[in-house]
């Protein structure tokens, strides 16, 4: 014809599953949406963290009360991540994460307003209740952790879950440390009241975003188009996704519940994880009240000092967790812990104390990564529930530890700073004691 030959193009199973399907989205976009939502709803770890004296002063805190106030994020940040992490394995990770950050604004919300309203003169003891409740509310965003977690993790095979699992935590967690950072600086330009106004705007703009850019992984949209379980999974197979759920929200807990290795990354992530909500919020007050730096510098030091290092770090933590695998990397990473706690511990002089911070947080940043590492490599079957146990059980270490801490302000004075460090050299030795087991019962088998 014209001696024009026509150019066939053939269609591969795999585009045709996708055009028949209209499904969205690839283990990078997915990566990137599952990163920036957690981003958006992690930084409410640092809600009272930079602002903790201004607050202490206004309504005159105890150091117990403060504790509490820093960690009170925290409380539904960690104990929403059980039944949210499990909810992924039922409808994917979109909706429960758009649930988390929709709750999250409307505690920003309440506690910009009473701000706004009533600060500084009418903002009395008598309001700690009501702050403490937008607080707790506000961390709700802090429980998107265990649901960018499987939702992850379902995008990507087993061979890249490290480096996936690393690059996701690692980039949001850097959240709390930007808002450490970024926080003081706000209060010093427009405010207390202003600096949390723009702290809502940038919530809300967030929650619009992750909303039109997030897609569940293959398996989910195709359940959601009306594909039936089994053909959902053989259609999501031949896509390259590996890991697929239970279907049933309390059977994923249930299952990775009757799995004592489950428990033993719990007690692990307590002290990395738990360890560093609570080090993000304490850190800012240690180095004010202590130290007697200002708001700005302070906030520099336990944001760049501190929070960031050990977000960044934990992108390397997933990297060497591949190549060496979990177990070992949790050895080196809790030994890190150790040291730096011992050093915060036992002085008050300005640099030690700031070589302590930075080796504290290359520990746990390294931890966090090995620890979840091991939880698709352990718990198989159900990473969703996994998750929501790992993550909610290990993250209410940052609600526990800051009163702890609170009370050795109050019975030590301003020395109890220092000495509330005690702390974590324990919980230190109680994680090496279970990484060496984990890796002489478990760490050959990579």
């Amino acid at each position: 014809m014209d001696g024009l030959a026509t150019e066939v193009t053939v269609e591969t199973p795999r585009e045709d599953y996708k055009r028949r399907y209209k499904l969205k989205g690839d283990p990078t976009k997915g990566l990137i949406a599952a990163t920036f939502g957690f981003f958006v709803g992690f930084a409410a770890v640092a809600l009272y963290g930079p602002t903790a004296k201004e607050f202490r002063d206004i309504m005159g805190l105890s150091g117990t009360l403060m504790g509490l106030l820093v960690a009170i994020p925290q409380l539904t940040g960690s104990l929403l991540r059980i039944p949210f992490g499990a909810w992924v394995d039922k409808v994917g990770g979109k909706k429960p994460l758009l649930t988390l950050l929709v709750l999250s604004v409307i505690g920003m919300s309440g506690l910009t307003g009473i701000l706004l309203l009533y600060y500084p003169d009418r903002i009395t003891i008598e309001m700690y209740p009501a702050i403490l409740l937008f607080g707790a509310l506000a961390g709700c965003g802090v429980a998107t952790f265990s649901v960018g977690i499987p939702q992850t993790s379902y995008w990507f095979p087993q061979r890249r879950q490290g480096w996936a699992l690393g690059t996701y935590a690692g980039l949001g967690n850097t959240a709390p440390g930007f808002f450490t950072l970024l926080i003081p600086v706000a209060v010093a330009s427009v405010g207390l009241p202003g600096a949390y106004a723009l702290w809502l705007l940038f919530l809300v703009a967030g929650t619009l975003i992750y909303a039109i850019i997030a897609h569940d992984a293959y398996y989910f949209q195709l359940v959601g188009k009306g594909v039936s379980r089994d053909e959902a999974k053989k259609i999501a197979s031949s896509l390259g996704q590996e890991l697929f759920p239970s279907g049933k929200l309390t059977e994923a807990l249930k299952i990775s519940a009757r799995i004592k290795r489950t428990w033993a990354l719990v007690a692990l992530y307590f002290t990395s994880f738990g360890g560093f909500l609570a080090l993000t919020t304490w850190f800012p007050s240690y180095w004010r009240l202590l130290h007697g730096l200002g708001r700005v510098e302070a906030g520099i030091l336990g944001g760049v000092g501190f929070s960031l290092i050990a977000s960044f770090i934990r992108v390397f933590g997933g990297y060497v967790s591949d190549k060496i695998g979990g177990e070992k990397t949790a050895i080196i990473s809790y030994s890190l812990v150790l040291l730096g706690a011992a050093i915060l511990t036992t002085t008050t002089l300005f640099y030690p104390a700031v070589i302590g911070e930075i080796i504290i947080a290359l520990g746990m940043g390294i931890a966090n990564a090995a620890v979840f590492k091991l939880v698709p490599k352990y718990v198989p079957e159900a990473v969703g529930g996994a998750s929501g146990w790992v993550g909610g059980l290990g993250a209410f270490g940052g609600f526990v530890v800051p009163p702890i801490l609170g009370l050795f302000v109050d019975y030590l004075g301003d020395i109890g700073y220092a000495r509330g460090f005690i702390v974590y050299v324990l919980l230190a030795l109680m994680s090496l004691t279970i990484s060496y087991i984990l890796m002489k019962k478990f760490g050959r088998h990579q």
